[in-house]
């Protein structure tokens, strides 16, 4: 797992619990209403409000890297994998292939536990 993706913890899910994500690069997502990034005890982590926290019930903490991808895709609205691929690239010093897998990685999990919608 890379190293943007090895930041993303999901406090309540285990490994053996992953899907694979479905969508394709180009597929057309946004964070699902109710789901807000906030520092807890000096850690970012995304945490449902409102009727978000009803059926959530966890807490995602981002390392510093999955936690900028949250906010670009908060800014854009409707995002891709690719879009967040290449805003990734132009941020910091990686390959477009890198950064494809790091953000798919962190989607993925992000898909998992429902924080997203296709």
């Amino acid at each position: 797992m890379s190293v943007a993706a090895a930041g993303l913890q999901a406090l309540v899910a285990s490994e053996t619990d992953k899907k694979i994500f479905i969508g394709n690069i180009q597929t057309i997502m946004r964070i699902k209403k109710g789901f807000v990034l906030r520092e807890v005890c000096g850690e970012n982590v995304i945490m449902g409000e409102g009727l978000g926290a009803i059926d959530f019930g966890k807490l995602l903490a981002l390392n510093e890297t999955a936690t900028w991808l949250w906010k670009q895709a908060q800014e854009m609205g409707n995002f891709t994998i690719d879009a967040l691929a290449d805003k990734l690239c132009e941020e910091y010093e990686v390959s477009p292939n890198e950064a494809r897998q790091d953000v798919s990685d962190i989607i993925t999990e992000w898909s998992h536990v429902g924080v997203i919608d296709e």
